[in-house]
């Protein structure tokens, strides 16, 4: 979803987070995310690289911004998008 559409009370599925559309959502599914509340405490690197891991092939690093955007919303922080994430991961992480 669009981050400046999303509205935090009414976060329920995977699609009503921020930058999460249909193809997101699946690869969430499959590695055992369901719900946006399981994304709390999460560590969004692992969770990209349980994706690559699981679909035996690097992803796009733009996956991690997606995922550092949601897992930062999902700790309290006003929903951005996910290329708001890009030099924080380029800096924290080379790929």
């Amino acid at each position: 979803m669009n981050p400046v559409k999303v509205v935090r009370e009414e976060t329920k599925k995977l699609t009503d987070l921020p930058n999460i559309g249909a193809s997101i959502a699946k690869d969430l599914e499959f590695i055992g995310i369901k719900t946006p509340d399981d994304l709390k405490g999460k560590d969004p690197k692992k969770l990209y690289d349980l994706l690559c891991e699981q679909k035996a092939s690097r992803q796009d690093p733009c996956v991690l911004d997606v995922f550092m955007s949601i897992t930062d919303f999902m700790e309290g922080a006003e929903p951005k998008v996910w290329w708001a994430y890009t030099d924080k991961r380029k800096k924290r992480w080379k790929f």
